[in-house]
């Protein structure tokens, strides 16, 4: 069970990383990479928030998993 504390972590921060990523390219805020398809897409932004509440919940979880 020590593995699972960093791992769970980790992965939860890059999960809430790449969701800010994908909302900033829904909404149209960052234009990384030029030829993404993703940019100015709605649909992106909202899958993005949705990552990020899973990497949130990932940290959380991590986080709870520590007190034992």
């Amino acid at each position: 069970m020590r593995i699972a504390r960093p791992v769970l972590t980790v992965l939860g921060v890059l999960s809430f990383m790449m969701g800010m990523l994908w909302i900033g390219q829904g909404l149209g805020y960052v234009h990384w990479p030029q030829s993404s398809f993703m940019l100015d897409q709605r649909p992106w932004a909202d899958r993005g928030a949705a990552l990020a509440a899973v990497g949130i919940l990932l940290v959380l979880a991590a986080r709870r998993l520590g007190r034992r």
